[in-house]
């Protein structure tokens, strides 16, 4: 194939997938459906071979990719999340407690219940029964922004600046101001079904890597007896704490640079430099990775960091927008090719099996773990500043569990750790359940939003 020809339809697919998201705001269909449909069409051309690539072939390459555009859309998810969470005020954890739910609750049941189906059901190893759990079990935060909270809320210079922001003067705030903040809806993020879609999404996917190394133990090490001490004590809590501590020291030292340095020339924040997110993206990942911790939990953990300090800042927004943007190119190229993979033997492997896995994780198991999960207790701040999910709100969150370019990182990480049976499989299924998640979530989100929004603000008009 000629380079101009690959300039052109590299060109070409470029402008569409920038216009997508304007042209299909309130459309049946979201980008990512489209892009897919256009990539299975670039693999049934006469050149569409030369685009093409065997995913057991190209597992590196695979492996680097999905990993950056993964961390990519972790800074843009913690960057983007304004409900505060501080060990100072325990009261802000209970403003989260939906999303420690389906972390806690729905994820694990989420990996038993594959886990079962596959070893139990359809006579699966364990060992790859449980890899399959583990890299289907997170939601995706790449392609789930129809369902997420938008970027951050910024209160713009002039309104309210008296006293300037607490956080960024020394962050020195008491329970009442943070209260105060949290009922801002400059800086807010009130839909709770949109902020537990997003903050699920921001932390499953390094609360996922210990069931991913359980699995590859069990194929390497061999019995559990001889690798779960460790495995419980450093995979599943060491690692964890690892990306935790790493993260907030990184976030911390960013912000500190960015808006309260000493030095002008390093105050970032007035100088407008938004690369800093790509910078302590990939220092917090780099530092975690080789202290042994999660660089995924740990990039999370430095963007929410970041964003607590001067929170109002249009600093944070300018940030998001460079992540964003690089987010959105690079899950073009994830999402071309995985559609151009459809059409070129990526579901040759695929069997009633795979089927049955894929919707089963759609529509019966996510659904009923997340539900499971929401349902458990009643949560409200003590001040009462969130109201509990109301019935429609835990279905709608239980449903759109999506599924995207982390399982290929996974997948592709594991099976370059180990040596697996099935493996041809192991691609056919996983790429199977993202298109089914990709089609049915992509098709239904804007619609199911819309009427959430639309029955929310009937209740309110018809409050007394």
């Amino acid at each position: 194939m000629s380079s101009d020809l690959v300039f052109l339809l590299g060109g070409a697919v470029l402008l569409l997938a920038v216009a997508l998201p304007s042209l299909l705001t309130r459309a049946w269909l979201s980008a990512p459906v489209i892009l897919i449909v256009v990539g299975a069409l670039i693999g049934l051309l006469p050149f569409g071979s030369g685009f093409s690539f065997d995913p057991t072939d190209q597992r590196e390459t695979i492996e680097h990719v999905t990993e950056f555009t993964v961390l990519l859309a972790l800074m843009g998810v913690g960057l983007a999340l304004d409900r505060p969470l501080t060990w100072r005020h325990p009261g802000t954890f209970r403003t989260w407690a939906a999303t420690w739910k389906l972390l806690g609750i729905a994820m694990p049941l989420t990996i038993a219940g594959v886990f079962l189906l596959g070893w139990w059901g359809l006579g699966l190893g364990v060992a790859q029964a449980l890899l399959l759990g583990a890299v289907l079990a997170p939601t995706d935060p790449v392609l789930a922004s129809d369902v997420q909270v938008d970027g951050p809320a910024i209160r713009r210079p002039g309104r309210d600046d008296e006293g300037g922001d607490d956080e960024a003067s020394g962050g020195r705030q008491d329970a009442g101001d943070v209260v105060d903040q949290l009922h801002d809806d400059e800086i807010t993020d009130h839909d709770e079904v949109r902020f537990a879609l997003t903050s699920e999404a921001g932390l499953n996917d390094a609360l996922a890597f210990p069931f991913v190394y359980a699995a590859i133990f069990l194929v390497t090490l061999g019995p559990v007896a001889e690798w779960g001490w460790r495995w419980l004590g450093f995979e599943l809590v060491g690692k964890v704490v690892i990306g935790l501590v790493v993260g907030l020291a990184v976030g911390w030292l960013m912000a500190y640079i960015a808006f309260r340095s000493r030095q002008q020339a390093l105050r970032l924040a007035e100088q407008g430099e938004a690369l800093l997110a790509l910078a302590a993206m990939l220092v917090s990942y780099g530092v975690a990775e080789v202290a042994q911790g999660y660089g995924f939990l740990s990039v999370f953990v430095c963007a929410m960091a970041m964003r607590s300090q001067a929170r109002r800042h249009e600093f944070h927004e300018h940030m998001h927008g460079v992540v964003e943007r690089l987010e959105r190119l690079l899950t073009l190229v994830v999402l071309l090719f995985v559609g151009i993979a459809l059409t070129d033997g990526a579901l040759e492997h695929l069997d009633w099996r795979g089927v049955l896995v894929g919707v089963a994780l759609v529509l019966l198991i996510r659904p009923l773990s997340g539900w499971a999960a929401l349902a458990v207790g009643r949560w409200r701040t003590a001040e009462d500043v969130h109201r509990p999910l109301a019935r429609r709100e835990r279905a709608i969150t239980a449903f759109f569990g999506i599924r995207g370019v982390g399982t290929l990182y996974y997948l592709s990480y594991a099976l370059s750790e180990a040596s697996w049976t099935g493996e041809r499989w192991l691609w056919a299924t996983c790429v199977f359940t993202i298109v089914l998640s990709v089609v049915v979530h992509g098709v239904l989100a804007t619609p199911v939003m819309a009427w959430l929004e639309r029955d929310r603000a009937r209740l309110t008009d018809s409050s007394p």
